[in-house]
């Protein structure tokens, strides 16, 4: 199980496609602490180390394989030697649950709709339309990897709008969490087959959504619980 909270950013240094899958190499600074059969979420995927190569600091490459289950639930069939992803490894059972239930169960592969920076000046490279006006909660909607330093007035958080697919969609509600590339988000807004977040400068930075572009696809997990609710209910309705 996942929490959301993404470590650290990898890039993608090798692709292998096969008669079954395909095998993926990913640098990391934490390769000395894997070993072969641990769980990493990939942007939100959960897959399998197969193999590692790291140094005396830690940094390495680790190699995974994607099924071809995994490539058609996902966007990994397109990713390239260079692409940038979110790593996240499981969470230890006396680790800080700082983010919500993640499995790294990839729901919908789903795209992005807008970004827009707020708060903090005109966009630098961000390309969409506007989402119009913030809540006074805008700013703290979004939970990701968090910052220990100070945040001044200019740094901006950053509004990102999704597609939501129909069947995903009574799984998402207003202020409930979502899994967004790997990134536990909370819902801004709810829109017609769409959804905002408002990402923090911290989340911004620290993450893949600081790569993406209007048209890039992100991987959905909607929370599990509303999964769990919505089977046990089943029969009384």
């Amino acid at each position: 199980m996942f929490t959301g909270i993404v470590e650290e950013t990898g890039e993608v240094t090798a692709v292998e496609d096969g008669p079954e899958g395909r095998r993926i190499g990913v640098s990391a600074s934490f390769c000395n602490e894997l070993e072969h059969g641990q769980s990493v979420s990939i942007s939100g995927a959960c897959l399998t180390v197969e193999g590692v190569r790291a140094d005396d600091s830690g940094d390495g490459e680790f190699e995974l394989f994607c099924s071809e289950e995994t490539l058609e639930r996902t966007y990994l069939d397109d990713v390239r030697v260079g692409d940038a992803v979110n790593l996240e490894r499981a969470l230890p059972a006396d680790g800080r649950f700082d983010g919500h239930f993640v499995q790294g169960h990839v729901d919908g592969v789903a795209e992005v709709t807008e970004i827009e920076r707020v708060g903090g000046g005109p966009a630098s490279g961000a390309s969409g339309t506007s989402s119009g006006e913030r809540s006074e909660s805008d700013g703290v909607l979004a939970e990701g990897e968090g910052s220990s330093g100070e945040r001044s007035e200019s740094d901006g958080d950053w509004v990102f709008g999704f597609s939501l697919p129909a069947e995903l969609a009574p799984y998402v509600v207003e202020k409930g969490s979502v899994g967004v590339d790997g990134v536990s988000l909370t819902v801004a807004e709810l829109r017609e087959a769409a959804f905002t977040v408002a990402v923090i400068p911290a989340t911004y930075d620290l993450t893949t959504l600081s790569e993406k572009s209007v048209g890039d696809p992100v991987h959905l997990e909607v929370d599990v619980v509303a999964k769990y609710v919505e089977s046990l209910t089943e029969g009384y309705r």
